[in-house]
């Protein structure tokens, strides 16, 4: 069995996940082959069908992730993660690995900031069971005191194996310091001493609080009846209890970004990690796309690939070649985007030796968002980035788990999905125009805060940085 966090936030996020509230092109009929129903309970079933498989991949989206986690017990969501394959009221451990081996399905859980997901990957004439074996992980999971204990000790090494991970300590350094003291500023897996101390009574409440039919979405995809799927939710999901009142993210609260600053200097680091951020779009956006575009006009760029002298993005140019005597100025940079329920975050995250000046390409950062704002940018560049971003959503669509994924993501977090046609028509909508006004917007003179880890000494100062949002 595979176990995974969805943590990193270095690439754009699936593009057809950014269901917007629907347009009249958006609310036009999905094709014949996606299917979507809600039980009683609120639960939704959603399928697409692929011809010429015999396989299919069968999974539970949440909108329920290590945001919803009480303050005082941070991380039990992804400790639950770990339990569900401990055994349950009709399983054991063993007897569940023997099972799912048995069939030869591929089962895997992730945790993230705002879902939990556990699916498999199956022969189509054994989903019924696999959605059994599903539903017996999510809601009758035994939650033993000796597997709690056990789990505590590999959450705790997991934890010390992430803080190896220089990129994800950065991004979680983020979040913390720009979400100060919000449910988004705390890390998935929970502070050490948070882990040391959840009990079986913690995970109980987390499932009672958040486990809710209207919060869950049963996805299938490949050969896949939807309406036998839809009578396999109705008789091992159909009992969950809907909300008492329609959940939101947020709460009452809309987050609030903080420009902020964490330098974190290590001289032992041979490398120096530094992200960039601004306030981001949430999933449902208006102008997400137009976001989508804009960053990929800024790129990324590794010199282990071995070009970028003629690139057409300047900041490329400036990361290969702006070192002294024409050496790369950085060792790799990459523009992200992560996006939530409600807002987001966005900039440039690079790695850099740690004897550079961090500051030279810091500033070209700013330099290129400044040339987004001025409208110095052409025709020619809003196209390609629309290219690829249209290229980066058919590749990553090529399998049932990536579609199911996509769907999954979409539904629990805006209700709606975007087919990819009619991603692909808000993409080609945007114009260069609204990239130069999108900037404009979301750059100038906005909140910039910045986290790094290694030798910090050249960054510049948050009030430089801050004040170089007025460029």
């Amino acid at each position: 069995m595979l176990r995974s966090l969805a943590r990193n936030p270095l690439h754009i996020r699936s593009l057809a996940s950014a269901a917007a509230t629907p347009s009249a092109s958006a609310a036009r009929a999905p094709p014949p082959t996606y299917k979507t129903t809600v039980l009683p309970n609120g639960l939704t079933v959603a399928s697409e069908y692929m011809p010429g498989t015999k396989t299919a991949t069968v999974g539970m989206w949440i909108n329920a992730g290590s945001r919803a986690d009480n303050p005082i017990s941070s991380g039990t969501a992804h400790f639950l993660e770990h339990l569900a394959f401990k055994g349950t009221a009709k399983r054991s451990q063993y007897s569940l690995e023997l099972e799912i081996e048995d069939l030869g399905s591929q089962i895997n859980a992730y945790t993230s900031r705002e879902n939990t997901v556990y699916y498999t990957r199956c022969l189509s004439k054994d989903l019924e069971q696999n959605v059994d074996i599903l539903s017996d992980l999510l809601t009758k999971s035994k939650l033993e005191a000796k597997a709690i204990e056990r789990e505590r000790a590999v959450i705790l090494q997991e934890s010390d194996e992430v803080d190896k991970m220089f990129d994800e300590v950065v991004f979680d350094h983020l979040h913390e310091i720009t979400f100060r003291k919000q449910d988004l500023g705390r890390t998935i897996l929970g502070p050490r001493e948070k882990i040391r101390t959840i009990n079986r009574d913690d995970l109980v409440n987390y499932i009672k609080t958040n486990y809710k039919g209207d919060r869950m979405a049963l996805i299938g995809v490949g050969c896949v009846d939807h309406d036998e799927l839809v009578k396999t939710a109705q008789k091992f999901f159909g009992h969950i209890e809907k909300s008492p009142v329609p959940f939101k993210q947020h709460g009452d609260d809309m987050p609030v970004f903080h420009g902020a600053e964490r330098l974190i200097q290590d001289n032992s680091l041979p490398v120096t990690h530094v992200a960039l951020a601004i306030e981001g779009v949430s999933w449902s956006a208006p102008d997400f796309f137009t976001s989508s575009v804009a960053n990929g006009l800024i790129g990324s760029w590794d010199r282990s690939i071995g070009i970028g002298s003629d690139s057409p993005s300047p900041l490329t140019v400036t990361a290969a070649m702006g070192g002294p005597s024409g050496q790369p100025m950085v060792n790799a940079f990459m523009a992200y985007t992560t996006s939530y329920a409600d807002t987001g975050l966005m900039g440039v995250y690079f790695t850099a030796d740690s004897n550079t000046d961090m500051s030279l390409f810091t500033n070209a950062v700013l330099k290129e968002w400044a040339r987004l704002k001025a409208g110095d940018i052409t025709e020619e560049e809003v196209e390609r980035s629309k290219a690829q971003l249209k290229a980066s959503l058919v590749l990553a669509l090529d399998d049932s788990t990536a579609i199911a994924e996509d769907i999954g993501r979409q539904l629990v977090n805006t209700g709606f999905r975007l087919s990819p046609e009619d991603v692909f028509e808000r993409i080609e909508s945007v114009t260069k125009q609204e990239v130069v006004d999108w900037a404009n917007w979301r750059l100038k003179d906005r909140p910039i805060s910045i986290c790094a880890l290694g030798n910090c000494k050249t960054l510049p100062s948050h009030k430089e940085l801050t004040a170089g949002m007025s460029w």
